[in-house]
C-alpha cells in the first residue's frame, strides 16, 4: 500500500495535480467494469480497442479520486477533490510502478518464459513448493505486459518466493517484462511454433524470449534447447538432458500404456527412480523442468518422487457449468490466492443470469494476518448473498461478514451437510485449493449429462471480438449475431459477455432466442430476424426488435402496434441489393417509404442489408454494386422520411475486406467462434468437442464393425468406441472412414456406420485405452470439407445434450 504522493513520485510524468497526496492506493484498475474498492484506487486511462479516458467519469462516479492519463485536455476541474498525473504513456506508467514495488521485494523471483508450458510449470512449482515455502504465482495466464504489471501489483514481503509468468508475441516486448520482472533465476521451458508469427525466424525468437534473463545469475532449462550459447556469460545454465554434462541426467522414461509413467533420473551420481500420472511429452517435460527447479532450489533427490507423485492435470481455467435447480456453476478448484479469487469473482459477477450470487471458498495456504485481512477486506466488497467456507482457518471471517455465511471445518463436514443447504436460481463460485479436493462439491451441484462435452474457450471469444473491433474506427458500432444458439456455443453464457464486452447490439433469428437471452439479464438491444405473427406479443414483452422484410410483416406488425395504441417501436427494415432471400426489391422502396411515413407505431432503428461474396474475391465487383445499391437507398429513404438512419451491410468478412462498408455499424458473426473464412486472421478456435473412448477390441482381419457390416477390417485391427453419434450432432456422412478424430495427438479414422449415440474408431496403430479424451474435430474446416459442408453446419448441428462447458481465465 502506497500514498499518492509515494506514487507518483515513482513514475515519469509530465504534470500534476495532487489533491490529497496521503490517499492510500490498494488496487491498480483500468476497467470500470471490475472496480470495488474505488476509494483507494489508482485508475489508469488505458488506450487500447477502447480509450480509457471516455471511463474517467465513470471511475469518478465509483468513489475513484487517483487517475493516471496521458490526454492532455482532460479538464481535472470536472473531477473534484481527485488527484491526476499526465504521463506520455499510461501502460509505460503502469509498468514504472510495477518496477517500483518489485524492487521492494527482497525475496527470490523466478521468472518464466517459453513458446508452451509456462502456466503448467509456475501452477505445478507452486504446488510443489507450497507445503514448504509461502509462493507467490501470477494468477492464471497474467503475462502480457497489462497482466505482468497487475501479477507484481500483488507481490508482498509476506511470501517467500515468487514465480512470475512472462510471455510475448512481438519484438522488444520481453526487455520491457524485463524491467518489471527482474528474475534473479529464470526457468525456460522450451521453444516452438507458439507466436512465432511475429518474427522473422524461430532465432530471433529464441533470443527475445531470453532476454527476461539478461540480469539473472542462474537459468534452469532443457540443455537440448541449446539456450546456454545465447546467454550473456554473466548467467549460468542448470540443465537436464541426456548429456554428461547436464545438472540432471535423464536416464529413462517408460510409457506404460495406461495412464503413468516411469521416469529415472541421475543427479550428482544419485538415482531415482519415480512415477508420474502422465503420458504425453509435453507433461513430461514439464515434469522434468519442475524436478530440476526443485534440485536446484536445494531440495534432495529423494524427497522429490513423492510430492511428483501429487500432481495432477491441470483445469488452467474456470470453468461455467450447467448446475442442478436452475444454478449456474464457477468450477475454479486447482488453485485458491488472493489474485485469483479476485479474478474469480469478477467473472461471478458478470453472470448476469441470475441476481443470486453465492461463494463456496476454502482456507489458503500460508495466510498470515496481513494476508487474513486483504481477504476479509476482498469478502466485504462483494455483494455475495451467501458465503461457506471451508477450514478452520476462515472462521475469523464469520464473526466479520455480514453476509449469510456458513463455516465448515472441513470439505467432508460441508459434504455431509449438502443435501440440507439449498440452492435455487443463483450462480454459484466454487473457489479452492486442491488439497480441500472441493470438486467433489462440484460434481454434486453440476447437472448430469452425456460425458460428450463441448468445451466454450471465452477467452479465445474475447479475443476474437477485440481482433475484429480493433479494425472499426471508434464511432462504428458492432452487432454480433448469436443466432442458433450463439453457433452451437450456447446462449446467454456468450451473451453474457459480450454485454461485459460492450458490444451494441445482438441478432437472434427467433424470438424465443430472444426471450431466453431477457430472462437471463441480457440488457442489449436485441434484432429478430424474420419473427412471425405468432411471435409479436413476445416482441412487444421482451423489449425485442424485428427485422421487418415484407409488405405482409409490415401492415401485421404495424396492425398490432395500432390496436395496442403503441408509437415508435423500433424495427430494422431489411433491403434486399442481391442475396434474393428476404428483404424490399429497390423498385419497392417507394411504396416502403410511403407506409413508414404514415405510420407513427414505427421508428426504423435501422436499416440493413446483407453480402453475398464479401470474402470471394471473384465476385468483388458483385459487392461493390450491392454497397451502392444499398446507398441509393437508404439515402432516398432518409430523404423523404427527413432524418438519418444508421445504416449496416458488412458482415464478418466485410469487416476485414470492406472498410467502405462500414458505415454506421457492422455484424459480425461466424469469425466471432473462430472460424476464419479465407481472411487469414489470427482467430483463436472457441469450440473444442470432445468424447471418450467407451471400449476398445481387438478384432482379427475379416471381421466387420457396425451396422449393415460396413466396415470390412483388411487387418487385424484395435477398435475404439466412443460415446458420439448422430444424435448428438456427429453426421452420418462421417462414417467408414471419412471422419478423423484426435486421440494423444493422432489422427484416427472412424470405422463403419455411425450409430446413433456410438461410432467406432480404427486405432489400430496409435495408442488408445479405455477412457482416452478424443477430440471429434481436430481440424474443422477440414472435418466440413469432408462431407461437402461448411463450418457453420457442423457446429450449429451440435445437438443440445452435449454438455456445454465455458472456461475463462
Amino acid at each position: 500500500m502506497y500514498t499518492v504522493g509515494t506514487i507518483f513520485s515513482a513514475v515519469q510524468y509530465e504534470r500534476t495535480q495532487i489533491t490529497d497526496p496521503q490517499l492510500e492506493i490498494v488496487d491498480l484498475a483500468y476497467d470500470t467494469r471490475k472496480i470495488r474498492n474505488g476509494s483507494h484506487s489508482l485508475f489508469f486511462a488505458l488506450k487500447s480497442v477502447r480509450d480509457g479516458h471516455l471511463f474517467l467519469q465513470d471511475a469518478y462516479q465509483k468513489g475513484v479520486r487517483a487517475f493516471v492519463v496521458s490526454d492532455q485536455k482532460i479538464d481535472s476541474q470536472n473531477f473534484p477533490d481527485a488527484n491526476f498525473i499526465w504521463v506520455s504513456d499510461v501502460l509505460e506508467a503502469m509498468q514504472e510502478l510495477a518496477r517500483f514495488h518489485r524492487l521492494q521485494f527482497r525475496k527470490p523471483i523466478i521468472g518464466i518464459t517459453g513458446s508452451n508450458g509456462k502456466t503448467v510449470v509456475k501452477e505445478w512449482l507452486t504446488q510443489l513448493l507450497q507445503e514448504d515455502k509461502r509462493v507467490y504465482q501470477s494468477p492464471k495466464s497474467y503475462n502480457s505486459q497489462l497482466g505482468v504489471a497487475l501479477a507484481l501489483w500483488n507481490l508482498s514481503d509476506d511470501y517467500d518466493i515468487a514465480l512470475i509468468e512472462a510471455g510475448i508475441s512481438l519484438p522488444g516486448e520481453m526487455a520491457l517484462l524485463q524491467k518489471m520482472i527482474i528474475p534473479e533465476i529464470g526457468i525456460f521451458t522450451n521453444i516452438g511454433a507458439a507466436h512465432a508469427s511475429g518474427f522473422s525466424s524461430k532465432k530471433q525468437k529464441l533470443e527475445e524470449k531470453l532476454l527476461l534473463f539478461s540480469e539473472s545469475k542462474q537459468v534452469i532449462s532443457p540443455s537440448y534447447y541449446g539456450i546456454a550459447a545465447l546467454l550473456p556469460p554473466t548467467v549460468s545454465v542448470f540443465s537436464f538432458g541426456s548429456a554428461d554434462l547436464d545438472e540432471v541426467k535423464l536416464l529413462r522414461v517408460e510409457d506404460h500404456g495406461r495412464a503413468d509413467s516411469t521416469i529415472q533420473v541421475s543427479y550428482r551420481n544419485e538415482i531415482a527412480t519415480f512415477t508420474v500420472p502422465f503420458r504425453d511429452k509435453a507433461s513430461i517435460e514439464n515434469i522434468l523442468i519442475c524436478l530440476t527447479a526443485l534440485l536446484f532450489l536445494g531440495y534432495s533427490l529423494d524427497a522429490i518422487p513423492q510430492k511428483l507423485a501429487k500432481l495432477r492435470p491441470l483445469e488452467m481455467r474456470l470453468q461455467l457449468k450447467t448446475g442442478k435447480n436452475g444454478c449456474s456453476i464457477i468450477d475454479d478448484t486447482y488453485s485458491n490466492d488472493l489474485a485469483s479469487l479476485q479474478i474469480a469473482l469478477d467473472f461471478l459477477f458478470q453472470q448476469q443470469q441470475h441476481r443470486k450470487k453465492s461463494l463456496i471458498l476454502s482456507d489458503m495456504e500460508s495466510l498470515d494476518d496481513k494476508l487474513r485481512k486483504k481477504l476479509l477486506q476482498l469478502l466485504q466488497r462483494q455483494d455475495l448473498d451467501h458465503i461457506i467456507l471451508v477450514g478452520e482457518g476462515l472462521s475469523y471471517l464469520k464473526q466479520h461478514l455480514t453476509n449469510n455465511v456458513q463455516l465448515f471445518t472441513s470439505t467432508e463436514s460441508l459434504l455431509r451437510a449438502m443435501p440440507d443447504i439449498s440452492f435455487q436460481d443463483e450462480s454459484i463460485l466454487i473457489k479452492g485449493g486442491r488439497v480441500f479436493h472441493l470438486e467433489e462439491v462440484s460434481r454434486l451441484l453440476v447437472a448430469k449429462s452425456h460425458e460428450t462435452v463441448l468445451e466454450i474457450n471465452l477467452n479465445a471469444l474475447e479475443h476474437n471480438l477485440q481482433l475484429y473491433r480493433g479494425k472499426l474506427p471508434p464511432d462504428v458500432k458492432l452487432m454480433v449475431m448469436v443466432k442458433a444458439f450463439s453457433y452451437g456455443s450456447g446462449s446467454y453464457e456468450v451473451a453474457n459477455l459480450l454485454q461485459y464486452n460492450k458490444v451494441d447490439y445482438l441478432t437472434v433469428a427467433f424470438a424465443d432466442e430472444g426471450v431466453e437471452l431477457r430472462q437471463h439479464g441480457i440488457q442489449l438491444p436485441i434484432m429478430v430476424l424474420s419473427p412471425d405473427e405468432q411471435a409479436f406479443e413476445s416482441l412487444l414483452a421482451n423489449r425485442l426488435e424485428p427485422e421487418i422484410y415484407s409488405f405482409r410483416v409490415l401492415h401485421a406488425f404495424i396492425k398490432f402496434l395500432r390496436n395496442r395504441n403503441l408509437q415508435n417501436f423500433p424495427v430494422h427494415i431489411k433491403i434486399d441489393t442481391g442475396m434474393h432471400r428476404l428483404g424490399f426489391m429497390p423498385t419497392e422502396i417507394q411504396e416502403l417509404i410511403n407506409v413508414l411515413r404514415d405510420s407513427a407505431e414505427l421508428l426504423p432503428a435501422s436499416v440493413f442489408s446483407h453480402l453475398v461474396a464479401s470474402g470471394n474475391a471473384e465476385h468483388d465487383q458483385f459487392t461493390t454494386q450491392q454497397i451502392e445499391l444499398f446507398e441509393q437507398c437508404v439515402d432516398s429513404i432518409e430523404q423523404k422520411l427527413g432524418f438519418k438512419l444508421l445504416r449496416h451491410i458488412a458482415n464478418t468478412s466485410g469487416i476485414v475486406r470492406w472498410p467502405q462498408a462500414y458505415m454506421d455499424m457492422v455484424r459480425l458473426g461466424i469469425g466471432l467462434y473462430g472460424v476464419d473464412m479465407g481472411n487469414a486472421l489470427d482467430l483463436e478456435m472457441v469450440s473444442m468437442l470432445k468424447t471418450t473412448i467407451t471400449q476398445v477390441k481387438s478384432l482379427p482381419a475379416g471381421e466387420t464393425v457396425g451396422y449393415d457390416r460396413k466396415g470390412l477390417l483388411h487387418r487385424d485391427s484395435r477398435i475404439a468406441t466412443v460415446k458420439i453419434g448422430y444424435a448428438d450432432g456427429y453426421n452420418r456422412r462421417f462414417g467408414e472412414g471419412v471422419g478423423a478424430m484426435s486421440i494423444n495427438g493422432q489422427l484416427v479414422r472412424t470405422m463403419g456406420s455411425i450409430c446413433m449415440d456410438m461410432c467406432m474408431l480404427d486405432v489400430t496403430d496409435v495408442k488408445a485405452n479405455e477412457g482416452d479424451e478424443v477430440i471429434v474435430f481436430p481440424d474443422l474446416m477440414k472435418a466440413a470439407s469432408s462431407i461437402g459442408t461448411i463450418p457453420y453446419e457442423l457446429l450449429v448441428n451440435i445437438s443440445s445434450r452435449v454438455k456445454r462447458v465455458y472456461f475463462y481465465g
